[in-house]
């Protein structure tokens, strides 16, 4: 005699392919950070020559030991197109400091009245959108040679 067969089960499917893409492997959230850990330190760089006059040589002294740190980790190097990303946070910051240049810009208070000379801001952010693209397109270059932490 033989036994009735149980119904089998589907393997639940998704529906919606952005959820699927938002499932990760571990190697692709450990690529995102070396990613995120070289793009804080081409920031850093930006920074260090934006402010060359002050504080810059300090940074920069920050900034070279940081990525002597990120460049002898194993498998920093799927996020080193970041470096050049980085370098574009600063310029960001900059273009949205002038957001109400160029020329003279007055901002008055009922108690005061104060006058600043703002630069353009299109200049800074067209560089920052510039290297910010670039980053990106070398780091999806990267993946799809299949460039891969070791």
């Amino acid at each position: 005699m033989s036994r009735p067969r149980a119904p089998r089960r589907r393997q639940p499917q998704t529906l919606d392919p952005i959820l699927t893409m938002m499932t990760s492997r571990p190697t692709d959230r450990r690529n995102v950070i070396w990613f995120i850990a070289w793009m804080l330190t081409g920031a850093a760089y930006a920074l260090g020559i934006l402010g060359a006059l002050s504080i810059g040589p300090y940074i920069l002294v920050i900034t070279v030991a940081a990525t002597i740190v990120l460049a002898t980790h194993t498998g920093s190097r799927v996020g080193l197109p970041a470096l050049i990303s980085g370098l574009s946070l600063p310029l960001f910051y900059v273009a949205f400091l002038n957001r109400s240049g160029p020329g003279t810009v007055c901002t008055s208070t009922a108690t005061s009245r104060s006058c600043a000379d703002e630069w353009s801001p299109w200049p800074w952010l067209a560089i920052g959108i510039v290297l910010l693209v670039s980053g990106v397109w070398f780091a999806m270059a990267n993946r799809r040679r299949g460039v891969a932490a070791p």
